[in-house]
């Protein structure tokens, strides 16, 4: 699996470096694990979270087009 595998499979904008809300929480997403995205939670920075693509997470909106 990789990040290129979650976009195309989940149809969602992840990547490393971006910002995402989880579960009403921010973080930022810094890699994955299997079909998972490991996000660094703002207000616990030594923790990752593993967090499903589509699941109880939001994606800012994009502002620019995707090739």
């Amino acid at each position: 699996m990789s990040l290129d595998y979650i976009r195309r499979h989940y149809g969602v904008p992840a990547k490393r470096g971006s910002r995402v809300v989880v579960d009403g929480l921010p973080g930022t997403i810094t890699g994955f694990r299997d079909q998972y995205l490991l996000v660094r939670l703002d207000h616990e920075p030594r923790r990752l979270q593993l967090a499903h693509a589509t699941w109880h997470l939001q994606y800012p909106p994009t502002t620019e087009l995707e090739n």
